[in-house]
């Protein structure tokens, strides 16, 4: 799948956005009563704001305050709705919700030392349509090539954290096969040996 590289950069930069977000959902064999400890919230305050779009080398970013941070968080929880949907119908309505909402009005442009490149958010947008506008647009380009089943969860019991499958057969399943992956694999390698050896 042949993905222009401003796309890539704002499907990157969602799914570092999805996952500030800390654990909401207990784990399928963990408590039952809602209530679950898990990471903290990548977005505590308005200073981890700040490094976000600074990590992700945002421009225009201007002054941040409590407003900006409780925009960004429903707009980070929007998408985490996108990646949650069954089907590529209701990722589409999300996704178009989104865009709409953040006033997109796409522009050709080229600063920082990039080459040609579209920006879908007016140039005094808020962070938090900028990043509905153009994260949105590029989750639209993976619904719109028929690859809504890309956005993915990991698999791993104790993580979930968003990612985008971008393997040729689609067959990723972890956020990381450096952690997550090799984590599981290696767990069922030590389980097969105990079996084994039982």
């Amino acid at each position: 799948m042949l993905i222009p590289h401003d796309t890539r950069i704002a499907l990157d930069t969602v799914v570092d956005l999805v996952n500030t977000a800390p654990e909401s959902e207990p784990p399928e064999d963990g408590p039952t009563d809602g209530i679950v400890e898990g990471p903290e919230d990548g977005l505590a305050d308005v200073a981890e704001l700040y490094a976000f779009a600074e990590r992700h080398h945002i421009s225009g970013v201007g002054t941040l305050g409590e407003k900006d941070l409780g925009a960004v968080r429903d707009v980070r929880s929007r998408f985490a709705e996108v990646f949650a949907a069954p089907d590529a119908r209701t990722a589409a309505d999300l996704v178009n919700r989104l865009v709409a909402a953040a006033g997109t009005t796409p522009q050709l442009t080229d600063h920082d030392g990039y080459d040609w490149h579209v920006h879908y958010f007016a140039p005094d947008a808020s962070l938090s349509d900028h990043l509905a506008a153009d994260c949105g647009m590029a989750l639209a380009f993976i619904i719109v090539a028929g690859e809504q089943e890309r956005l993915r969860r990991c698999e791993a019991p104790d993580c979930g954290r968003a990612f985008v499958d971008l393997s040729r057969n689609r067959s990723r399943r972890y956020c990381s096969s450096r952690t997550c992956g090799n984590r599981l694999h290696v767990a069922a390698y030590r389980a097969r040996r105990r079996e084994a050896g039982a």
